[in-house]
């Protein structure tokens, strides 16, 4: 028979994580490996600002009609203002385009089955490390993959001298992924004098630049977060971007995310938005409506807005906040090791610098999950776990 002779998949290493952690019985058992967002309590919760869209939505939707096939323009443009600010030159130029996709992972497919298309033979070009789906994403799609050095276990942050070195020699035919901000799974970001290096680095190389920008807003801030993209486009005039409200907005099972590109002109932006658009439409037709008619009015309405940006704004605060109080519960317990880098990387996720084997002893004797690798979600810090966690990694390092 066809079925069974179809040999099991392995387990997502982090939607496994997840599920073994509802299935283990013991009840101080702590989660710093899914990525999402929680609150003091545990809980993914839904903004106001999101609640008040939805009541809104109710009264004014007629209709459950298909959306176009890359989503209202009314949506797109809202995005396109979000990523670039509304100042980008490329959006007077009319040469940027947004198509809504089925969140941040969407977006990635969609882009990369584009460049599968019209840059066949291309390598696409991680950093090492990069988030576990990346490669699945775009391997998926036929398209070559290779890593450039990005982090210095060493030094806890970016090696931007090595991860310039190696843009320099990426043939101009290829393409270079790039993390906006709050990279996952270091947490380590490019300061600005390496965003301008990277800038003049891909102007000279000629290599195709691919952003992904999943966490807006988490990192310094929803204006600050988009300051490396928009150095690298003072350089370059092109570009694809795949953005998310996963996170920034909690619209997690909504699926609302965007693939939006950025040409030389409004005529070869049209013409690569008509494939990005012919690609849609035999992937999965045209997107969901439901979630980004919610973006949208919260992006659109001026009350929404302000209230979304104080929201993000809470979240953002959250997560350093845990941050500090992690990196000071550790100091308290004289590891011996010095845990400050942590305090200095941006958004949810942080390598923590535990080996494979700390991280199991966490999980199996102490019922605290996180990543192999050692990431951990520094949003799923809650206060009553903290002096378990603080205990039982400075257990874990006297192995």
């Amino acid at each position: 028979m066809f079925f069974s002779g179809i040999e099991s998949a392995p387990a997502d290493p982090i939607l496994g994580l997840t599920e073994a952690f509802r299935k283990d019985p013991r009840p101080f058992k702590v989660n710093l490996g899914v990525g999402v967002f929680v609150d003091d309590k545990g809980t993914t919760p839904v903004l106001e600002c999101v609640k008040r869209a939805e009541r809104l939505l109710w009264e004014m939707e007629k209709t459950k009609g298909y959306t176009p096939i890359s989503g209202p323009a009314e949506f797109g443009d809202a995005v396109a203002k979000l990523v670039f600010g509304a100042d980008f030159h490329g959006l007077a130029l009319n040469a940027v385009a947004a198509a809504q996709s089925p969140g941040g992972t969407g977006a990635l497919r969609i882009g990369a089955e584009f460049l599968k298309t019209f840059r066949p033979g291309g390598t696409v070009w991680m950093p090492d490390p990069t988030w576990d789906n990346h490669k699945s994403v775009f391997g998926a799609a036929g398209c070559p993959v290779k890593f450039y050095p990005y982090y210095d276990p060493a030094r806890r942050g970016v090696d931007a001298d090595a991860m310039c070195a190696a843009l320099a020699k990426i043939p101009a035919g290829d393409v270079v992924l790039l993390h906006v901000c709050c990279h996952n799974p270091t947490g380590a970001d490019l300061d600005a004098a390496g965003w301008a290096r990277v800038a003049e680095v891909a102007a000279q190389a000629g290599w195709f630049p691919f952003f992904d920008f999943a966490y807006q807003g988490f990192g310094d801030g929803v204006a600050e977060d988009r300051a490396g993209l928009r150095t690298v486009l003072q350089k370059v005039p092109e570009a694809l971007v795949a953005s998310s409200f996963s996170k920034n907005m909690g619209l997690y099972g909504e699926r609302v995310g965007a693939l939006l590109l950025v040409a030389e002109s409004a005529q070869a932006a049209g013409a690569a938005f008509s494939q990005v658009k012919r690609i849609i439409r035999t992937v999965y037709s045209n997107p969901p409506k439901h979630g980004a008619a919610l973006a949208r009015m919260v992006l659109e309405d001026a009350d929404l807005r302000d209230l979304w940006l104080q929201e993000v704004e809470a979240m953002r605060r959250r997560i350093a906040g845990n941050r500090q109080l992690l990196v000071d519960g550790l100091a308290a317990r004289q590891t011996g090791m010095d845990f400050s880098f942590i305090v200095r990387q941006k958004g949810m996720f942080s390598y923590s610098g535990l080996s494979d084997a700390q991280v199991d002893f966490l999980r199996e004797q102490m019922a605290i999950y996180m990543v192999k690798g050692g990431r951990i979600n520094v949003a799923g810090l809650l206060p009553e776990a903290l002096d378990h966690v603080c205990d039982s990694i400075a257990a874990s390092l006297k192995l």
